[in-house]
C-alpha cells in the first residue's frame, strides 16, 4: 500500500460506485501543544534524609551509625543515554559497611529520578530468613546489558569478619523497567565464619546481553585470598556457581605468609583484534617476612570466563594514603584499589594512588594502558595535574569516541585551619593518553565532616560514565550538618566545551 492510499485509508477511502460521497467528517480538534521535556540538569542532589527506619537491624550492633550519610556511589548509563542507574551505601556504619543500599534510576536522561530501598539487607526491607536478611550491605554495584537489562549487586554481612557466626554473601538482583523495580535478591556465594567475601564488582557484557560476570576476592583466616568469579549465561535470571580463578599464592611464591586479591573488577573488550575478550585487574598483597609489598595484577579470558590467563604484573603499588596535613588525621580513600576502563579499541587504562613521583611524600594518580588484551603494559605515569598535594581515589571511564576521562579527590584548596579539610574533585581528560585537560567538577567541600569510618569516608571508589559527548559523575560530598553528613550529587558536562560550574539543583528537598 503506497503512502497516499494509506492515508486516505484512514478516512474510509476503498470503495467504488457511482453514488455521491459523503462529506468528509469534521476535522479533529489539534491536540494542545505539549511542553518539551525538560532538559536534564548540569547538577542534581539525588539524596536527602534516609529512608531506612531506625532500629531496623534488630537489636544492638557494635559502632555507630552514620543516619542519612550516603557514601560509595557508582554509576551506568545504557547505550540510548536515556536510562540512568546509581547505587550508594545509606547510613554509614564506623565500623563496616551500612544500613542499607540504595539505588536513583531515570528513564529520562536525567531530567526525573525514582529511588528505591534494596531488599538485600534488613534495613533495606528484607523479611526474616529471606534471602537478604543480613545485618549490613555494603560495596554497591550497578551496570546495564545491551538490551536495557539494568544489573545490581552488593556485598552483605553479618557479624564481625572471620569469626563464628559470621556471614558474608554476594548478592545480585536484576531490573527491567530501568531500576523502577527490581528482582528478588539472589546469593552468588554465602559464607559462614571461616570465609569473608569482599570487594565485589559487576560487568554487563557489552556485546551479548545473556551474559553477566561479577568478581570478588574471598578471604579466609589462615591469610589467602583468591579472586572469585560467577556468570550468568542468561541475563541475570540464574547464575553459575562461583569458583576460584586466581590464586595470589602462586605469584607470591612459596615464602609468603599471606597472599590476597583486592579490587578485582572486568571489563570487555568491545573492539581490537581480541574482541569480547575479559580483562580482570586487581591489586594482589603480599606478606613476607613481616613486610608487605603490593602490586597491580591482571589476567584476561578468551573464551567468556571458562578459562584463564597466568597473572601478568602491571606495575607495583607504592601509595601513602592521604592524610589531613594539620591534623594527621586519616583519610580513608582508594589507595590500595585500581580502576579500570576500556576503550571502544580494544584498549585498557588502569589508574591507582602511587607517591613514587614525589619520593613517598604523596600520592599522584597514575595510569598505564594496555593494547593487547593486558598481555603488556607502559609504565605508569602521573596525570593528575597538580603534583604539590595528595590527589586520590581514582575513577577511569572512557566514552565512545575514546576519550579517557580519570575522577578524583585532592587537597589543593586545603588551608591551614585545623578545624576544616577542604577537598575538591576534578576530572582530567585526553584523547591520546597524552596530553591532559583539567576540569573542575565540585568543591571544595570540607571533607572534616564526612563519616568517620577507619578514617574520613566518602568511598572506595565514587562513580563516572558518559552519555554522548558529556562526562556524568555520580558524587559523595561531604557538608557541615551533623545531621545529615553526606549527599550524593550528579554532575554531567563536556569539558571540551568548556561549559561554566554548573548550576545547583536539588531533586531531595
Amino acid at each position: 500500500m503506497s503512502w497516499l492510499c494509506a492515508a486516505a485509508a484512514l478516512h474510509g477511502c476503498g470503495g467504488g460506485g457511482d453514488a455521491e460521497p459523503s462529506p468528509p467528517p469534521a476535522p479533529a480538534p489539534r491536540p494542545a501543544p505539549q511542553p518539551p521535556a525538560p532538559p536534564a540538569p548540569a547538577e542534581l542532589r539525588l539524596s536527602g534524609l534516609s529512608p531506612v527506619a531506625p532500629g531496623c537491624t534488630g537489636g544492638a550492633v557494635a559502632g555507630q551509625v552514620f543516619a542519612h550519610s550516603e557514601v560509595e556511589p557508582w554509576l551506568a548509563i545504557d547505550r540510548s543515554g536515556q536510562r540512568l542507574l546509581g547505587a550508594w551505601q545509606q547510613d554509614r556504619w564506623s565500623n563496616g559497611s551500612a544500613r542499607a543500599l540504595v539505588s536513583a534510576s531515570s528513564t529520562d536522561g536525567g531530567a526525573s529520578w525514582q529511588t528505591h530501598l534494596h531488599p538485600i539487607s534488613r534495613c533495606g526491607g528484607a523479611a526474616p530468613g529471606s534471602s537478604g536478611d543480613f545485618e549490613r550491605v555494603t560495596d554497591p554495584w550497578v551496570d546495564f546489558s545491551p538490551d536495557g537489562t539494568a544489573h545490581l549487586m552488593g556485598l552483605a554481612t553479618t557479624g564481625p569478619l572471620l569469626v563464628d557466626g559470621s556471614e558474608s554473601a554476594m548478592l545480585v538482583s536484576r531490573s527491567t523497567d530501568g531500576g523502577r523495580s527490581w528482582s528478588t535478591p539472589l546469593a552468588l556465594i554465602h559464607d559462614h565464619g571461616l570465609h569473608h567475601n569482599d570487594k565485589n564488582t559487576l560487568t554487563a557484557d557489552p556485546i551479548d546481553s545473556n551474559r553477566v560476570y561479577a568478581v570478588w576476592n574471598r578471604n579466609d583466616r589462615g591469610g589467602t585470598g583468591p579472586t572469585m568469579f560467577a556468570r550468568s549465561t542468561d541475563g541475570g535470571r540464574s547464575w553459575e556457581p562461583a569458583r576460584a580463578i586466581v590464586a595470589p599464592r602462586e605469584l607470591a611464591g612459596a615464602g609468603s605468609e599471606r597472599s590476597t586479591t583486592i579490587g578485582n573488577r572486568i571489563v570487555v573488550l568491545e573492539g581490537g583484534p581480541e574482541r569480547g575478550a575479559l580483562v580482570n585487574v586487581y591489586t594482589q598483597t603480599d606478606v613476607s617476612g613481616g613486610v608487605t609489598s603490593r602490586r597491580i595484577v591482571a589476567v584476561h579470558s578468551l573464551d567468556k570466563g571458562l578459562t584463564w590467563s597466568t597473572p601478568i604484573v602491571v606495575g607495583s603499588l607504592r601509595s601513602v594514603g592521604t592524610r589531613d596535613p594539620a591534623t594527621g588525621m586519616r583519610v580513608r580513600d582508594g589507595n590500595i584499589l585500581p580502576a579500570l576502563g576500556a576503550g571502544p579499541d580494544g584498549s585498557v587504562w588502569v589508574a591507582w594512588q602511587d607517591a613514587r613521583f614525589s619520593g613517598g611524600a604523596r600520592d599522584a594518580i597514575v595510569l598505564a594502558r594496555s593494547g593487547d588484551a593486558g598481555r603488556s603494559w607502559s609504565a605508569p605515569v602521573p596525570i593528575n595535574r597538580n603534583a604539590a598535594v595528595a590527589a586520590f581515589t581514582p575513577v577511569v571511564h572512557v566514552r565512545a569516541d575514546g576519550r579517557v576521562g580519570v575522577l578524583h579527590f585532592d587537597l589543593r584548596n586545603d588551608t591551614a585551619d585545623a578545624d576544616t579539610l577542604l577537598a575538591d574533585a576534578w576530572l582530567v581528560t585526553s584523547a591520546d593518553g597524552s596530553t591532559w585537560v583539567e576540569t573542575h567538577v565540585a568543591g571544595p567541600f570540607d571533607l572534616s565532616e564526612a563519616p568517620n569510618a577507619g578514617g574520613l569516608f566518602l568511598g572506595d571508589y565514587q562513580g563516572l560514565a558518559s552519555s554522548g559527548n558529556e562526562f556524568v559523575v555520580l558524587l559523595a560530598i561531604a557538608k557541615p550538618d551533623a545531621i545529615n553528613r553526606t549527599d550524593v550529587h550528579l554532575v554531567r558536562g563536556d569539558p571540551d566545551a568548556g561549559r561554566a560550574p554548573p548550576a545547583h539543583t536539588d531533586l531531595a528537598e
